[in-house]
Parts: structure tokens; sequence; C-alpha cells
């Protein structure tokens, strides 16, 4: 018989997923206030560190809100709460060696899975923002720090023709934890010019309702700005 090692859990990690359990049976219900850690304390038969720890487990959870002098309330986690919880492990993996890599590998999974989403459902209204964030790119050629802002909405812009919080905030994140390849990738004459001519390449797609296409166009896209990037950090050094 295999042998399952079963980890014995610390006092604040037991009192957390307790309270976890109550929220989620709705005894605690969003917006409510919890017991006060006097409370708490005998209700568990904790000491006032467990109650603590366990409140501010559940905060980073998005479970509940601490104000100083008040008691902790219940909370709605988000799609950005679950994701912020990343940033920390994205900061340290973008650190080593082959961290920049395997986030490109990622960006360009995710993103042309976006691309082929907006292809495929994106509504008149969509594809008017969408064209509406490309003419905003085109217009900020020339200008850098403005290019990168319309870049940056033009694929948000994607992201929420997916109707999923969950992408968005990913897209969000992903932009904050890329923001260096993005400013890298774009140095250089023209590059801005080549950029723009891949999301319009890629609205186009997406206008026209083809799945195929719109995948393609933002996977050669995504290729060409890692490409840029590889090529002027190997020239600043």
């Amino acid at each position: 018989m295999q042998r399952e090692i079963i980890r014995r859990r610390k006092l604040h990690e037991e009192v957390a997923a307790r309270l976890e359990s109550l929220i989620h049976s709705g005894q605690f219900a969003v917006g409510s206030k919890l017991p006060s850690e006097r409370d708490l304390m005998g209700r568990f038969g904790v000491g006032r560190p467990a109650v603590r720890e366990a409140l501010l487990a559940l905060e980073r959870m998005g479970l509940v809100a601490i104000s100083s002098g008040e008691r902790a309330r219940v909370t709605k986690p988000t799609p950005e709460v679950l994701v912020g919880q990343l940033a920390g492990a994205a900061r340290n993996l973008l650190s080593q060696p082959e961290g920049i890599r395997h986030f490109q590998e990622a960006r360009l999974f995710f993103e042309t899975g976006l691309a082929r989403l907006a292809a495929e459902h994106a509504d008149t209204a969509d594809i008017a923002a969408l064209r509406q964030a490309l003419t905003a790119n085109r217009a900020a050629l020339g200008d850098m720090p403005a290019f990168e802002r319309t870049d940056v909405a033009f694929h948000y812009e994607l992201a929420l023709i997916s109707r999923n919080p969950i992408f968005t905030a990913l897209h969000q994140a992903m932009v904050e934890w890329l923001t260096r390849q993005r400013t890298v990738s774009l140095r250089g004459d023209g590059v801005d010019r080549l950029a723009y001519r891949s999301h319009r390449r890629i609205c186009e797609a997406v206008a026209a309702g083809a799945p195929d296409r719109a995948e393609a166009a933002m996977r050669q896209h995504l290729l060409e700005v890692a490409d840029h990037y590889w090529k002027n950090v190997e020239g600043d050094t």
C-alpha cells in the first residue's frame, strides 16, 4: 500500500479554513461583519495571534476586508484579487534566466486564444470599439509613450470581447508583468508601424468573423514582438 503523508495544519490555517467554510455556507454573508477577535478566540479556543493570522489569510484571498479598529467585513472575491495573488511569484519568475521566455510563451497561448474568441463572438459594438482603439493606435505613431498606451488599449479591447472577467484580469496582469518587454520591443525605427499593421490585420480578421485568420495574425504579431525584444536585448549587451 502506498504511503500517504498528511500534513498537520497550523492553528491559524485551521481557523482560516473554518471561517472560509462559514462564509461559503452563507452563515457570514457578503457585506456583513465577522465576530470580534475576542469572540472568534472564544469560539475556536485559540489565541489572538492565530485569529489575526487567519483574518490576514482571508484578506489575501479576497474574502474579507480589514480596517483598523473595526471588525473584519466579508467581501466578494474578484478576478483581480485572484490574479493579483500571483504578482509576487510572477516577478520572481521574470527575474530568472528563462522567465521572460516562459511568459512570452504564456502570452502567445493566451492572446491567440483571445483573438480567436473575439472573431467568433464579437458583435457590432465590439467591432466598433476595436476599430476605435485601432484608430487611436494609428494616431499615436511616432509618439512612443502614446503608442505604448494605445497598444495596451487595443489588446484590452480584444480581452473585453470575451465577456470573461478572469480573462480581462489576466490581460491586465500580463500588461504589468511584461511592461519591460513592451518598452524594449518597441525600440527601433518603424517598429511601431509594424505593430500597428499587425493590429490592423487582427482587427480586420475579427471584424470579418474569421477565427483562424485572427489567431494567425495574433501569433505572427506576438512572435515579431518577442523577436524584436531579444534583438534589442542582445544589442544592449
